[in-house]
This record gives C-alpha cells, sequence and structure tokens, in this order.
C-alpha cells in the first residue's frame, strides 16, 4: 500500500488582505499569493472582476475553513457608471447592446436611489457565476446563448451618489449584502432613467470584518521578492498575515485553557461554565493562547466543535 503523499508548501494558515490591481483575475491573485507564500493551500473570499480593483482577501492554510463567513459578510464599493451605453457585460468589456443620447439630470439619479435601497429584487448579469442547469452563465453566454437567469432578493444598506463630474457619468458607493451585483445596478439604473448605462469604474474597499487599512498592495508583496536570503523573506511575508480568527469576529468568543483546548481538538466537547457564558448559540468559536481552536455550537451547557484549527 503506498504512503499518502505529504502536501507541498509550508502549512501556513491566516488572512492577507490584498489590494487588487485593475486587470489582474482573482484566480490569477491566487496563484500568486500561493507560490510568494509556498503555501500548502490558498483560496479567496468573493471574487473580484479583473477590471475591478480593491480588497480581495485571500485565506491560507486552515483560513480557508473560514472562508464563508466572510462570504456573508457585507461589502462596500465605490464605481462609476458611464450613461448612455448598455454593453453585454455590463462593464467595460462587453460589446454595445444598447445605446441613448438621453442623459439624467443629478436630481433624476437622486431621486432613483430610494428604490434601490433596502432589500430588492436584482436579475444577475448574463456575465455571471450563477449556474443556469450546472453551466456557469458566463460560459453560456460567451458560447452566444441568451439564457433566462431568476431573479433574487439582495439587500442594499447605504447607496450614495458622490459626484456628477459631467453628464456622462456618475460617481457612487453602496453597502451591500451578499450576491449583490454592482453591475446589474448600473444596467437598471440606465433602463429605469431611460439612458442606458454600463460600469466604467470598480472599487471594493471593505469586505467584513476586514478594515480598509488592513490591505496590501500586490506591488508591495512582489517588491518582497528582492529579499535573497529565503527565510527572511517569508518571515516578513507572514508578518503581514492576519489571524484567521478574525473572520469570526461576528460570532460570540470562548477562551478556553490548554486542556480544553486539547478536548475541542480530538472532536471532543467541552463544558462551558459562569456567569457569562452564552446559553445557546448555533455557531460560536473557542481560542486558546490567541489562537483559533474549533467553530462549533453551544448548548445544553457545552461547546461542541464542528470544525477543529491545528
Amino acid at each position: 500500500m503506498s504512503k499518502p503523499r505529504k502536501p507541498k508548501g509550508r502549512p501556513i494558515s491566516g488572512w492577507l488582505i490584498l489590494d487588487k490591481p485593475v486587470d489582474f483575475g482573482s484566480t490569477e491573485a491566487v496563484s500568486k499569493i500561493k507560490w510568494l507564500f509556498k503555501a500548502q493551500k490558498c483560496g479567496h473570499a468573493g471574487t473580484l472582476d479583473p477590471l475591478a480593483s480593491g480588497m480581495l482577501p485571500i485565506a491560507l492554510g486552515d483560513a480557508t475553513k473560514t472562508v464563508p463567513y466572510v462570504m456573508d459578510g457585507r461589502k462596500i464599493y465605490e464605481f462609476t457608471v458611464t450613461w448612455g451605453e448598455e454593453r453585454a457585460t455590463d462593464d467595460l468589456e462587453g460589446d454595445v447592446t444598447q445605446s441613448s443620447d438621453e442623459r439624467p439630470s443629478e436630481q433624476q439619479i437622486r431621486d432613483l436611489l430610494p428604490k434601490y435601497t433596502g432589500v430588492i429584487s436584482q436579475v444577475p448579469p448574463q456575465f455571471s457565476a450563477i449556474k443556469i442547469s450546472g453551466e456557469r452563465a458566463y460560459d453560456l453566454a460567451r458560447d452566444g446563448e441568451a439564457v433566462e437567469i431568476p431573479s433574487r432578493d439582495v439587500e442594499i444598506f447605504r447607496l450614495t451618489l458622490l459626484s456628477c463630474q459631467d453628464a456622462d457619468t456618475a460617481h457612487f458607493e453602496v453597502e451591500c449584502g451578499k450576491g449583490t451585483y454592482v453591475r446589474a445596478l448600473a444596467r437598471d439604473f440606465g433602463r429605469e432613467l431611460g439612458c442606458y448605462g454600463h460600469i466604467s469604474g470598480l472599487r471594493r474597499s471593505f469586505v467584513a470584518p476586514f478594515a480598509e487599512e488592513t490591505m496590501i498592495p500586490l506591488a508591495d508583496l512582489v517588491a518582497l521578492e528582492a529579499i535573497e536570503d529565503a527565510d527572511e523573506r517569508l518571515a516578513a511575508l507572514d508578518a503581514l498575515l492576519i489571524d484567521t480568527s478574525e473572520a469570526l469576529s461576528s460570532l460570540p468568543h470562548l477562551v478556553v485553557n490548554d486542556d480544553q483546548a486539547h478536548r475541542l481538538k480530538m472532536g471532543n466537547p467541552i463544558l462551558v461554565r459562569g456567569r457569562d457564558a452564552p446559553v445557546a448559540e448555533s455557531e460560536a468559536y473557542a481560542t486558546s493562547r490567541g489562537k483559533l481552536i474549533a467553530i462549533g455550537e453551544i448548548g445544553q451547557g457545552e461547546f461542541r466543535p464542528k470544525r477543529v484549527f491545528g
């Protein structure tokens, strides 16, 4: 019987909050970070289109187990809409499908925003990762198929018109929930205003719970390649990582001792005592000595681990 292959790379864990540049894909970014850190495992929490810049949280090692908690978080985008053209991709990359000489006034734009605030129904773009009969919508769109994508509810917490620099463009900021397509907002604004529109600039500045100031420009990471000593170079990179537990800051938190941490790592429940101990929680996380030990549930006086961390 052959021995299982040892994973390649370092078992490094944590979050890197990348400031992704324009014309650099999310998958490409993950591959670059995995190579730079010599990491065994790497993944991102929420795709950014190549034409978009800004925050791309990248999970290394065990942090990949916490990706769903970041995917569910609020996000903030700044975006520019250019009026007069609707495009197949709803951004600059696509062919023009509709055009108009009409242009909205600033007041017309402001009057429109309340309609797109709160829980709204949105049809994702034809060029999106939505699955239709098991296939990605963007693959079908590239093959020339026009597919019917069902609408879905998304939540817009805040939508602000930042400026109208000229008649052809408007600059916005939106704080939104999971599954919101900003390109679809631009498309729907244009249709509603009778002038058509598409995204001509997009930047993500926030993905809960990570703040904007935690972002690291890709150029800063690439610059560290100049450090010849491998150990020194990797130490400089590792210093930029955020602890895995930061992704769980919205959940109830238990601090456990060494004995309890050992039990949890073995998959066993621990007793939860004390006046301030949570009574019942569907999800919570436990740390010991500042390190994430487990994600689990609390009930009947116990913390029961669902996922454990090395």
